[in-house]
């Protein structure tokens, strides 16, 4: 595991309302993961044998996480305040996105093109979930990933700066056992069995975690980057986590 440097000074006052050069664009490739990982990953169910077991999971869950990983990214960075704002634009993003696909979905076929009628089938597959499966996903982003950010928050100031890692799976424990805990109850409760459901959600929230373990390396590398280059290390000592606010 990289080494951690001494513990910093906390400061007392931390600047607030600056201007970074990379905030904007981590922003953007957040909500870009969460579009993606939503809206084509849950359409694919995939398979794979471990141990003389099969496992079946949704393929988003290969990339979701990696929101996970920028919320760490975030928050490590710029703070919880800035984090909150990265995840409401996110939850708009996702709001629209799914308007939008509702709305196309239900607009007529040009029958003059004979494609479409091959074509309709599918899109209302790829992109016609239940209102169940929309409402768990858009609730379960928007509870796990503020809960991610505020565990990382409270952890870098109580840990005063060390252990990077150990803020980083911790939140995500955390964060993803809301995340699941939230979802798959709210997609899937009667519609599969109750132990079959519980494996899910432990089997997810497992796979999720070990992923941003694996992926840790890459963690330090960003944040260290952008510490250097925004020269920015935020820490959260008189922030009001309260979700419901853009304010820094």
């Amino acid at each position: 595991m990289p080494s951690e440097t001494s513990p910093p000074q906390l400061p007392e006052h931390p600047e607030r309302g600056r201007h970074y050069r990379y905030y904007d664009l981590v922003m953007a490739a957040f909500v870009a993961v969460l579009l993606c990982s939503n809206l084509i990953g849950p359409a694919k169910t995939c398979e794979i044998g471990i141990l003389g077991k099969t496992l079946v999971f949704g393929a988003g869950n290969l990339f979701f996480p990696i929101s996970y990983i920028f919320g760490d990214v975030l928050t490590e960075v710029y703070g919880f305040a800035r984090t909150r704002k990265v995840i409401w634009a996110g939850f708009g993003a996702m709001i629209f996105a799914t308007l939008m696909t509702q709305i196309i979905l239900r607009m007529p076929l040009a029958q003059s093109e004979s494609f479409n009628q091959v074509l309709q089938p599918a899109l209302e597959t790829v992109f016609g979930g239940t209102w169940r499966i929309v409402v768990g996903s858009i609730l379960a982003f928007w509870a796990g990933d503020f809960v991610n950010g505020y565990v990382l928050a409270k952890m870098k100031v109580m840990t005063r700066g060390r252990w990077l890692w150990s803020r980083t799976i911790g939140s995500t424990i955390a964060g993803q056992a809301v995340d699941s805990l939230i979802f798959y109850p709210l997609a899937f409760y009667g519609v599969w069995e109750t132990k079959t459901l519980v494996g899910v959600v432990v089997f997810n929230w497992f796979f999720k975690v070990s992923l941003e373990a694996v992926l840790t390396p890459v963690t330090y590398l960003v944040v260290n980057f952008l510490k250097r280059a925004e020269s920015e290390d935020f820490y959260d000592v008189d922030t009001d986590f309260t979700p419901f606010s853009l304010r820094d």
